[in-house]
């Protein structure tokens, strides 16, 4: 099966790229996500909830800042530059995850009080809780995308195959038994 570039990321140098673009920018969002649905249902604006809460959305705010800057540069510019999207599905997929990283900023940007300063603490908890959304949406959707096969519309990569000594073996493969060629009338020869 082909893979977009965004599953080609998180696939190499294992598991390190896993854990750079995914775990630890997804369990800090998470952590936003599920401290932001306590203080919405308490409405507690104040705490170790609350703390966690600033403390995660500042956090992965900064770190979306250098995930976007470094993909930027060293993967949406090269492909394209190159000429090597997988079909918009590889544009969706990374193009959204990058998108979904603003509304962490954005977060951030609240929490060390550089965005709605004069804001009420109600209407902070609106942007904050819409902020959370919008990165909720564009993150499934990069996921989504992420996981699609571009061959769908058509991207044709190079077969490979991994060696047992994990050596690439590039070209035509050999084909198992669930993929042999039928005849006609559907039964294996």
């Amino acid at each position: 099966m082909n893979m977009t570039h965004y599953m080609e990321l998180l696939a190499t140098n294992q598991p390190w790229n896993l854990i750079i673009f995914m775990a630890i920018p997804v369990v800090l969002a998470e952590t936003v996500a599920i401290t932001e649905l306590y203080i919405l249902y308490t409405r507690k604006l104040q705490g170790w909830v609350r703390y966690l809460n600033r403390v995660a959305g500042v956090v992965v705010g900064l770190y979306f800042i250098g995930i976007i800057a470094y993909l930027l540069v060293n993967a949406v510019m090269p492909i394209t530059q190159a000429g090597e999207w997988r079909t918009i599905i590889d544009v969706i997929a990374v193009s959204t995850y990058l998108i979904g990283g603003i509304p962490m900023v954005l977060i951030a940007l609240q929490d060390l009080g550089v965005t709605h300063k004069d804001a009420s603490e109600e209407k902070k908890l609106a942007y904050h809780a819409t902020y959370v959304a919008v990165f909720l949406v564009f993150a499934h959707l990069a996921m989504i995308a992420g996981m699609t096969d571009p061959a769908l519309l058509g991207y044709q990569g190079a077969a490979s195959h991994v060696m047992p000594d994990g050596q690439m073996m590039k070209g035509d493969m050999p084909m198992t038994p669930n993929q042999m060629p039928m005849h006609p009338g559907g039964m294996h020869k």
